[in-house]
This record gives structure tokens, C-alpha cells and sequence, in this order.
């Protein structure tokens, strides 16, 4: 590893700290270094606040060396106004002399402009370093932007013998039967605080009545998108309890929205996956994970349109029931949580 890769990998080390709270920004480190030490460093926390190279020019006490050093950042410098100025002129009005950058920012507003910038400033700039790792950090917001709709990960538990859920009984209560154990139950809340948003099916309401959100797990709850073509789920349901943001789609035109509650009518007779898809990005969200049953899983499955799936395959066998989605399995790695086998599939399409 060379001194510049040394370097971007603690910038990506420090952007982590923001994982789940910079949405609807990227996640940004940035490391400032003078003969070979660092000077100053800091990370994008939230929306709104100082970025990364702000931070780490911010913590460097002795500001005359930073016409000597060089400042390196996961993520291209912004060179446009938002909620923050442009980074890039914080950097030119530093006289910072010499930039790394990790990888090209995807956002239209940047792509490259603040590259152009520092280099028409004079600065030393150099792009690409531990590129394939950069653009990992932020594969939910080079999705967005590249591909104009949210990271998608398919998540789901399943049987040994391969059921989501057992045969129905009649006036059994509305719960969730559990397929898995604790911990990997707190696992999926701390994957709920990390993404911007959670899909459920219809039936997956009308079985379990879900909260949909991280209360096993400390940390943002994420929007709730619930489908519900002819409006079956009970306004005494969990969904509807106005404590998290909710988009519902609906067939009906009488649905009115609350400013927590949101009513989108979509054609259900079309495939659904891109009028779903089209929303989401109009609401600016970057990832969702989909919690649906089998026909939701399986339509996103069927589509392509999905990065991501998370398995889980309890000790539990239920003989019959609701069978699991099928997937071609892609990129696959395996992991255990006790007693529960946790199955991680990648889509490269």
C-alpha cells in the first residue's frame, strides 16, 4: 500500500462514522497531511452541517502548514452551492497546494467541475485512489445518481425446509411467527437505521401488522413504503400510527395524505416495479430494504431490479406453507448469527 492509498483508506475509515445519518449526502472523509503525519481529519455527519474538508481544516491548529500539505478526501469536493459552500473553495482559499481524490463524484451538480476547479486554481490534484473501495462507501448514492433509483436490498427469513411462513390458520391473532433468533433480529433493526427506507406487501401487513422500524436498535427509523392496492390494511394497523414518515401505494384517488402519511395512487394493472421505483427516487431515496412476502420479493426479483439479498435460514421447519423467493444466486458469501445461517447475495447486473 502505497502513501496515498494509506491515506484515503483512513479517509473511508472516518466516512463510515456517518453511515445512515448523511442521507440524502454521500458519506466523506477527509485527511489533511504534512511530511507524512496527519494534521487534521475529520467526516460528513449529517445534511445540513459542515462537510468532511471542512471538519479537517477546521481541526488543524496550526493553519500555516496547510500551504504546505496536502488534504486527501474519499469523495471529489463539491463545487456548487447547497446547504454548505463549495468545498473546493475552502481548499483554493487555504492555498492547500496538493489534493487526492478517491473518486469522481456522480452528482450531475459535481461530476468533475470541482476537479476542474482546483486544477484552473493551480493545485497538485490527483483522482482514483482505491477508486473500487471509494465508490463501495457509496454504493447507495452512486446507485441514486447513476441509475436514478434507490440501492435495493431484498431481505427475507426463511425455513430449513425452505417456507417464509406457515400454512395459514383461521383466527389465529395477527403476529409475526419468528424463523430466526434474537440477534439476528436486532441485526435487521440495525440494517433498518442504515437505509432510508423499508418496503412491505400488503398480505405482510394484513398477517403481521409490522412497526417497521428500529426499536431493537438505536438510530434513525427508516420511511415506511407499504403496498396497498384496494386499501385492505385497517387504519388500527401499526403503518398508520403517524410516528414515521409513510408513502402508500393505492389504486384509489379518495386516499387523502397527512404530512406523515402519504397516499400515492399508481396503476396496478402495469408493472408496478418501476411506478414504485419512479416515486422513490421523486422523494430522493437512496436505499430501501424490502421486506415484502413472496409476490413482492419475487416481482423485484423477476425485474432484475434489486443490488443486494440477505438471507437468513432459521433451524426452524414448518413442512408447509409459504415457499421462499428463487434466486439465482450471484455473488454469494455466507456468514452465522448462532444458530441462524445469514446468506449475502450481490447483483452485478
Amino acid at each position: 500500500m502505497n502513501t496515498h492509498e494509506k491515506y484515503i483508506k483512513r479517509c473511508i475509515e472516518l466516512a463510515q462514522n456517518g453511515f445512515g445519518t448523511t442521507y440524502p449526502n454521500p458519506m466523506v472523509g477527509s485527511v489533511i497531511v504534512y511530511n507524512d503525519k496527519i494534521i487534521g481529519e475529520g467526516w460528513h455527519k449529517k445534511a445540513g452541517e459542515p462537510h468532511a474538508e471542512v471538519n479537517a481544516i477546521r481541526s488543524v491548529k496550526d493553519k500555516s502548514l496547510l500551504k504546505k500539505a496536502t488534504i486527501y478526501v474519499s469523495l471529489e469536493p463539491c463545487s456548487h452551492f447547497g446547504k454548505t459552500p463549495p468545498c473546493c473553495d475552502l481548499i483554493i482559499a487555504n492555498e492547500i497546494p496538493n489534493v487526492v481524490v478517491g473518486t469522481v463524484d456522480p452528482n450531475e451538480k459535481v461530476a468533475g467541475n470541482g476537479i476542474k476547479k482546483l486544477i484552473a486554481a493551480g493545485a497538485n490534484v490527483v483522482v482514483g485512489v482505491l477508486e473500487n473501495e471509494c465508490n463501495e462507501l457509496n454504493k447507495r448514492f452512486f446507485t441514486f445518481h447513476q441509475k436514478r433509483r434507490p440501492y435495493i436490498i431484498l431481505k427475507w427469513a426463511e425455513s430449513q425446509d425452505g417456507f417464509l411462513a406457515p400454512e395459514k390458520i383461521l383466527n389465529q391473532e395477527r403476529k409475526p411467527v419468528w424463523i430466526t433468533n434474537t440477534y439476528s433480529r436486532q441485526l435487521v433493526h440495525k440494517w433498518r437505521s442504515e437505509e432510508q427506507a423499508i418496503l412491505a406487501g400488503t398480505q405482510t401487513v394484513v398477517d403481521d401488522n409490522p412497526k417497521l422500524n428500529t426499536r431493537n436498535w438505536s438510530g434513525n427509523n427508516p420511511v415506511r413504503v407499504v403496498l396497498d392496492q384496494n386499501n385492505r390494511i385497517s387504519k388500527e394497523s401499526f403503518i398508520f400510527d403517524n410516528s414515521v414518515k409513510t408513502i402508500l401505494f393505492t389504486k384509489s384517488e379518495n386516499q387523502f395524505s397527512t404530512e406523515n402519511t402519504i397516499f400515492e395512487v399508481i396503476d396496478f394493472n402495469q408493472n408496478v416495479i418501476p411506478q414504485i421505483i419512479a416515486v422513490l427516487y421523486q422523494n430522493q431515496i437512496q436505499s430501501i430494504i424490502i421486506e415484502g412476502g413472496l409476490q413482492t420479493l419475487q416481482s423485484f426479483i423477476d425485474a432484475n431490479i434489486w443490488d443486494e439479498a440477505r438471507i437468513f435460514i432459521g433451524k426452524i421447519n414448518f413442512n408447509k406453507g409459504t415457499t421462499a423467493p428463487v434466486l439465482q444466486k450471484k455473488t454469494t458469501t455466507k456468514t452465522y448469527i448462532q444458530t441462524d445461517e445469514l446468506i449475502n447475495v450481490r447483483n452485478h447486473d
